[in-house]
């Protein structure tokens, strides 16, 4: 999965709260920081997702919840959090909040993985089942915290050899997660989840078809399991049931697109989001904004 596309989500320059800090990662620099803020409303949650690269989140201000499936980590202003590859997670908050975020590939760290920093440490990092998300103690290790405001800085002041600045400062960053469980590399590789493996197939036949009408069967199917084994999976994994994941993914889509396509009328981004008539749509769409789509467009170009 490429560097701009984390699971579900959309590429990650699509939300108007978003704010890229280096926008994108390439090959020659997997590499991306953004700053973002969010907010109590469905616009600015981070719905739940995964993707190929670490991350790790500094709170800049505000309260911030990440969630896992199997944890959830309620953090401050100050805290920092990093997230290991391919675990499922989500984001969300009871008030507003600023953050700043990098999404990085191991390579960038390892520069192969015939070296000697991807065979001793990122691999078994990226591979330890212990390592799943991990909130740094903020008075021991305030070290690799700095590491991170340290990275985000350089990504958005991008001043000469600005990524010499930002590898080292990640290296930091994993070398302190692999202080912390380097004990806990000897247990070998992370076992594929079934029901995280089966979600990831659901959401990402969910995230390519949303605008066609689906059922719960066509949803099950797409991970070779039966409906209310579908139902089972999402309810213990993500805490949410399929249809509903659907309709609000549906809906979050659309207010990309009020606001991505102008031109087009609320029939045409209701038809173009998977509902079947524009009546519907603005009751859903009302329901999780608390206005009406045209109120929305109105709000947010104005």
């Amino acid at each position: 999965m490429s560097l701009n596309q984390c699971g579900i989500n959309p590429p990650l320059d699509l939300s108007p709260q978003r704010r890229e800090l280096k926008p994108q990662g390439t090959l020659d620099f997997p590499c991306a920081g953004y700053a973002e803020r969010y907010a109590p409303d469905p616009d600015h949650s981070l719905p739940w997702h995964w993707h190929d690269e670490f991350e790790a989140i500094y709170i800049l201000s505000g309260q911030l919840t990440v969630e896992t499936p199997d944890a959830s980590y309620h953090l401050a202003q100050g805290d920092c959090i990093a997230i290991n590859t391919g675990v499922l997670h989500c984001a969300n908050t009871a008030a507003s909040c600023e953050i700043r975020s990098v999404v990085f590939s191991p390579g960038l760290i390892t520069g192969g993985k015939d070296t000697v920093f991807a065979k001793k440490y990122i691999a078994p990092l990226a591979g330890c089942r212990a390592f799943r998300a991990y909130a740094f103690d903020r008075q021991a290790e305030a070290g690799a915290i700095q590491a991170l405001v340290d990275a985000c800085d350089a990504l958005a002041a991008e001043a000469a050899g600005y990524e010499f600045v930002v590898r080292a400062r990640l290296s930091a960053l994993c070398m302190a997660l692999c202080r912390r469980f380097a004990p806990d590399f000897a247990a070998g590789r992370a076992r594929p989840n079934q029901d995280e493996e089966r979600i990831q197939r659901m959401l990402t036949f969910i995230q390519e078809h949303y605008d066609r009408p689906l059922t719960l069967a066509c949803i099950a199917r797409a991970a070779g399991i039966g409906e209310r084994e579908c139902l089972r999976c999402f309810g213990k994994t993500i805490h949410v049931p399929p249809m509903q994941y659907l309709l609000k993914y549906r809906v979050m889509q659309a207010a990309d697109a009020l606001l991505a396509r102008p031109a087009d009328s609320i029939a045409q981004i209701a038809a173009g989001c998977g509902f079947d008539n524009p009546s519907n749509f603005s009751q859903q769409f009302r329901r999780f904004y608390g206005c009406s789509p045209r109120e929305y467009r109105t709000r947010k170009r104005g």
